[in-house]
């Protein structure tokens, strides 16, 4: 039986990996080029992240085997560089799902293995951060404006402005889009907001002084 690699030793010579890891991001997402796909953040019991996309033609293969917050052992995969703006990991390498690659059942990965790492207000005021990259932030929204419904990219979409505080009372002004607007916005209204977990487009909110949220 091969051995667990860990998601730190990936490369791309070969396809026969198999890692055990957490799901802890999971999405769908639909783009004229590549269609629907799915599009998850793994992490291994060492806390190393990789992104990982199921491409259309093996979505239905493998949609119901895949869920946010399970862990899962992966077999048989490919890897890609990982290149281009929002890139969720700073793993060099992306997993490709191949109609051969097998999803198994495993013991959980500790609930501690979150992925989160928050980053400093400033590093994203300032511009420190690599403009390719998500990231996370977290905070006391202190200043919100009324949803909006404006047109973006010919569509009409929802939009909130917010300000977060953090605890050394620094200010990280953002704007939130779609509906993670909406969602927020009845969290608020609701009285049921406490915090909020959110990845950011550092490229978008450095080069033009607007937070656009992932």
């Amino acid at each position: 039986m091969a051995a667990i690699t860990a998601v730190s030793d990936l490369k791309p010579f070969k396809s026969m990996w198999k890692i055990q890891v957490k799901i802890i991001r999971l999405w769908k997402q639909y783009s004229a080029a590549g269609g629907l796909t799915i599009e998850m953040v793994l992490i291994d019991s060492n806390g190393v992240k990789i992104n990982a996309s199921v491409k259309k033609d093996l979505v239905n293969q493998f949609d119901s085997f895949l869920s946010q917050g399970s862990s899962k052992i992966i077999i048989n995969f490919s890897l890609n560089p990982s290149c281009g703006s929002y890139r969720t990991t700073i793993h060099p390498y992306i997993i490709g799902f191949l109609s051969t690659t097998r999803v198994r059942n495993c013991d959980d990965l500790p609930d501690a293995l979150t992925g989160f790492e928050p980053v400093n207000y400033m590093d994203i005021i300032d511009g420190t951060l690599n403009m390719d990259y998500l990231v996370d932030v977290i905070g006391q929204i202190v200043e919100v404006t009324p949803i909006e419904v404006v047109s973006a990219n010919g569509n009409e979409t929802h939009k909130l402005t917010v300000e977060l505080r953090n605890e050394k009372d620094e200010r990280l002004p953002m704007v939130l889009w779609g509906n993670f607007a909406t969602d927020v916005s009845d969290a608020i209204q609701g009285r049921e907001f406490l915090c909020q977990h959110i990845e950011v487009d550092v490229g978008v909110s450095i080069n033009l002084k607007i937070f656009s949220f992932y």
